[in-house]
């Protein structure tokens, strides 16, 4: 008899095992499930609206979002706000990881390079207008100024470096070995340095503080603009390509959203072009897909 009671007490618990487990699984495979839906999506929705990050760096792209892009896109349901980062590393990686939806910071090069350097799948909607890399100095008006010798500090990071390169290049004050593309070019590959002049390599976001110790400082323009250095003081500026042109960066998973659509047609619209010409982004580079 206590045989018997042992036995069913044992099956009693047995299937009451069975079915916990069965709802962990039911459980854990619910949450992975949504999990994945998240990633698929990373919009919060509220309401009729969705919610939108878009990560942006110290200079104009944020004040862009925000008196621009954010109010042209309020009329499609969406409440786009903006999230600063100090340097050119975590906007795509916060992007790439979901925390943000968006980003408007960078090049094309740049986000090329980027992203195959850190293994990311990150999608250009399109082009911005973009306040190009300059050649600036506290002790300088013009290029001819420059004296034998000159310190000349540009960016570290690879394609703002080979950007940069490339202005100097234009500007006749380098030139660069044949054969080398133009966006991967490094010091190694200068040719003739006619002024021997001493090149160093500084992160972006102090290029503007450099200026007090260096001669000349070629400074991307999100870090010109955000230092309080006007267009009109530069030296010279860059002939921008598209590869330079600032580009609206979505993760690729999400290319074929509502939001990634609506953002590309914005872009390429009347409307944008209006709003820019009426703004303090007005003298910009257009992008080169508004010539085409």
């Amino acid at each position: 008899m206590i045989g018997a009671r042992h036995n069913h007490t044992k099956r009693k618990l047995t299937a009451a095992a069975a079915a916990l487990a069965s709802l962990l699984v039911a459980t854990g495979l619910s949450a992975c499930s949504g999990g994945a839906a998240a990633g698929g999506d990373t919009l919060k929705k509220s309401g009729s609206s969705a919610a939108v990050v878009v990560g942006v760096c110290p200079g104009p792209y944020g004040d862009m979002v925000t008196e621009v892009i954010a109010p042209l896109l309020k009329d499609k349901g969406y409440r786009v706000t903006t999230k600063l980062f100090n340097d050119y590393v975590q906007p795509n990686k916060a992007l790439s990881s979901g925390s943000i939806q968006a980003d408007l910071f960078q090049h094309i090069n740049y986000l090329n390079t980027f992203a195959a350097d850190n293994h990311l799948a990150l999608t250009s909607l399109g082009q911005v207008p973009t306040l190009g890399l300059g050649i600036y100095s506290h002790r300088y008006t013009k290029l001819s100024q420059i004296p034998e010798g000159a310190t000349v500090a540009i960016a570290s990071d690879p394609s703002n470096l080979a950007r940069s390169l490339e202005v100097l290049r234009q500007n006749r004050l380098i030139t660069i070995k044949s054969g080398v593309q133009d966006t991967k070019a490094t010091v190694d590959d200068i040719a003739s340095n006619p002024r021997k002049l001493a090149i160093k390599t500084l992160d972006a976001a102090q290029l503007p503080r450099s200026l007090d110790s260096v001669d000349v400082s070629l400074i991307p323009g999100n870090f010109s603009w955000s230092a309080g250095l006007k267009p009109s003081q530069a030296l010279a500026f860059e002939r921008q390509s598209s590869g330079v042109i600032n580009v609206f960066v979505v993760r690729t998973a999400d290319v074929h959203t509502s939001f990634a659509r609506d953002v590309k047609a914005l872009l390429a619209s009347n409307r944008f072009k209006q709003a820019i010409a009426t703004s303090k982004f007005a003298d910009f580079g257009k992008p080169t897909t508004w010539q085409s």
